[in-house]
């Protein structure tokens, strides 16, 4: 089970239904995403009743597994010829780097017996593996925690007010049971895993500190590719209490005690198992003064205030709540790239301090995005997109404040001040 509670399947996911039409094709299929995401939840909601699974999680299973290469062909092997081909499910498939081989061996050899999906916590172990990714008999797939169509607001957004980066469900019919829903802080505090949010309140933060001492630093160890525990355990709570921020290699060096190389060598690994990822930094300015370190965000962040130690409620919010909403806005704004397989999210930042929070880059289409925790936005907070949208004005027709206001407010012609729950 890929969720921290064992809640029946009652709610929509948005990649349900693409996963299913995809799911129909004879191809091998590999869906990535970190652990929690309701991977196993959604996959066993939508494969068939009677296909084999094999879930390598499962330390009985892994050894058999491990111990006998032979044994996952075997099992292939022994389900009868039919009409239909018979769906194998693997969870965790990276824990035996080798079942991607007999994958490709099996289906090399009759492509319309079996229906392969496989599934994946982490990419980091399958790469150092040398393992067998399939590459021209398979479909990649990735799920990431609840945005915002899975999780509405509970302030419906007016009709007139549009998203800059909108992502609406495939057909109506797909989004008829929604996640709880949430207002601003609790997002803020608790994230936007599927277990977390149907978890009662007063168990979400034992539930997220279990995730990042079990998973994360479990897990992780399992990857046998960290040396220092303890410097790593400090590097992880470093990461996180700066997530959102531009990297300073040179700082967490210090502060932890490792090399630069193996310092951009954990952040790898966060983004490898799906814990985090990165933000560039825009180049297109003319300006000559621009940064261009990334930032590096964690993928959700109820798991981030629990990874940097901190209680994941409200109080943590209330002393962060500008740099975590940005980061909310951040999180958001990347899941929907990622589904949509189309565009990149950038920032930028000038050495004497001029920024813009995010940058929508769609093909040649530019979207400037300041972010404030402001409930009354005025012109003053638009100041830095309206540069920006002067030295690109093809490109960026248009900028936007995304912020507390109860409605939409025109601030300029060409920027529009937008609530949180109209993104």
């Amino acid at each position: 089970m890929d969720s921290i509670s064992d809640t029946p399947v009652l709610f929509d996911r948005w990649y349900a239904e693409t996963l299913r039409e995809k799911l129909a094709r004879p191809f091998v299929h590999i869906l990535f995403g970190a652990r929690q995401t309701g991977k196993s939840t959604l996959l066993n909601s939508i494969l068939p009743p009677d296909s084999l699974r094999i879930n390598l999680a499962v330390p009985g299973e892994r050894s058999l597994h491990l111990s006998q290469p032979d044994a996952f062909s075997r099992m292939c092997l022994a389900l009868p010829a039919s009409k239909a081909p018979h769906t194998v499910f693997v969870d965790e498939a990276q824990n035996v780097p080798h079942v991607f081989d007999a994958v490709q061996a099996l289906y090399d050899t009759n492509k319309k017996r079996w229906r392969f999906v496989l599934c994946g916590s982490s990419a980091r172990r399958l790469r150092h593996s040398g393992a067998n990714l399939l590459p021209g008999r398979c479909f990649m797939h990735h799920l990431y925690p609840l945005i915002m169509a899975e999780q509405p607001s509970p302030n419906p957004a007016p009709v007139h007010a549009k998203s800059p980066l909108p992502l609406p469900w495939l057909s109506p019919s797909s989004s008829k049971h929604p996640f709880p829903a949430w207002d601003l802080e609790e997002r803020l505090a608790f994230g936007a895993l599927p277990g977390i949010v149907t978890a009662d309140a007063g168990d979400r933060p034992d539930l997220l500190r279990a995730f990042a001492s079990t998973y994360l630093e479990e897990e992780i160890r399992r990857e046998a590719l960290v040396k220092d525990w303890g410097a790593f355990l400090r590097f992880l709570q470093l990461a996180a209490r700066e997530s959102g921020s531009i990297i300073n290699y040179t700082t967490i060096a210090r502060e932890t005690g490792l090399s630069l190389p193996t310092v951009k060598s954990h952040y790898q690994l966060l983004e490898d198992m799906f814990i985090g990822f990165t933000i560039p930094a825009f180049s297109g300015s003319p300006r000559k003064n621009l940064l261009s370190t990334p930032r590096f965000c964690f993928f959700d962040l109820g798991v981030r205030n629990a990874a940097a130690d901190l209680t994941p409620g409200y109080d943590t919010v209330r002393c962060q709540s500008g740099p975590l909403f940005e980061q909310w806005v951040g999180i958001e704004l990347w899941k929907r790239l990622k589904y949509k397989e189309h565009g990149r999210l950038q920032y930028m930042r000038t050495e004497d301090g001029a920024e813009v929070d995010f940058v929508i880059e769609l093909g040649e289409q530019l979207i400037p995005l300041e972010i404030k925790w402001t409930e009354h936005p005025s012109e003053k907070d638009a100041r830095h997109l309206r540069t920006f949208m002067r030295e690109n004005p093809k490109r960026a027709p248009k900028g936007y404040v995304i912020c507390r206001c109860p409605r939409p407010i025109q601030l300029e012609e060409n920027i529009l001040a937008l609530p949180w729950f109209c993104l």
